[in-house]
């Protein structure tokens, strides 16, 4: 029996080949989309996928504008921030902040399906989302994916 045929192979920063992915979030729920935008930023679709490393693909995501979200969540759900000020908490929802920022409804969401750990925040830097349908990354020539298509 050969035993060298059953060696685990880690992934580290040198070995690891990231693509660019597109991501069409037009009419697309929101927590199924983050989920699987999270899934493609860890590498977990990747046979080499190694916890410890960024091993993920860098995603745009665009038309986050056309986001949907199920139920009454658009009018119920709260976004809470502080500002850092006594009596600073400020509260928002999605419908609210899909006018004003429509790109950070998706990246909340993303946000907080990542690790919450250094790692987690080098992998979000990895993600780009643009409201409308024009983003600047032509020259990466990203592969568009359906997200049916991740997992």
């Amino acid at each position: 029996m050969n035993t060298l045929s059953y060696k685990t192979v880690s992934l580290n920063e040198a070995t690891v080949q990231e693509n660019w992915v597109l991501i069409d979030a037009t009419n697309q729920v929101l927590g199924r989309l983050a989920s699987n935008v999270a899934y493609i930023l860890r590498g977990k679709n990747k046979p080499g996928f190694t916890p410890h490393v960024d091993c993920g693909d860098k995603v745009i995501v665009i038309n986050a504008d056309k986001v949907r979200l199920t139920g009454n969540k658009l009018h119920n759900k709260e976004y809470v921030r502080h500002t850092g000020y006594p009596g600073g908490q400020r509260f928002t929802n999605p419908a609210e902040l899909l006018v004003k920022k429509p790109f950070a409804v998706v990246e909340h969401a993303v946000k907080g399906m990542l690790p919450h750990t250094r790692l987690g925040a080098e992998q979000f830097r990895n993600l780009h989302v643009y409201a409308g349908a024009e983003h600047p990354h032509q020259a990466q020539k990203p592969t568009e994916i359906k997200i049916t298509d991740i997992r």
